[in-house]
């Protein structure tokens, strides 16, 4: 069993509240987990309006379905312009 773990911080600059992030945060969480076979959370900055701290678990039994899906994950965080990716960082346990 191999586990992949991202962690990534983004910026929400259109974001006027908290309703705001946590509007981005719900449309975010359901397309990872719907699409991808991930879990989601947000682990930090909780109570800041324009920005959020994401955590990416997926479980699989051979690294190459958890590499390809960190890929995956990765490429999809860059291209939604609701938000800027900040920082990445991935590991496999």
């Amino acid at each position: 069993m191999i586990i992949g773990v991202i962690t990534a911080t983004i910026s929400i600059p259109e974001s006027r509240s908290l309703k705001d992030k946590r509007s981005v945060l719900r449309s975010m969480k359901d397309r990872f987990i719907n699409r991808m076979n991930v879990s989601v959370a947000e682990v930090g900055e909780q109570d800041v309006w324009k920005s959020a701290e994401m955590a990416f678990v997926t479980v699989a039994a051979e690294s190459e379905i958890i590499q390809k899906r960190i890929a995956d994950i990765s490429e999809a965080l860059r291209c939604d312009p609701r938000y800027v990716l900040v920082r990445l960082h991935t590991e496999m346990l």
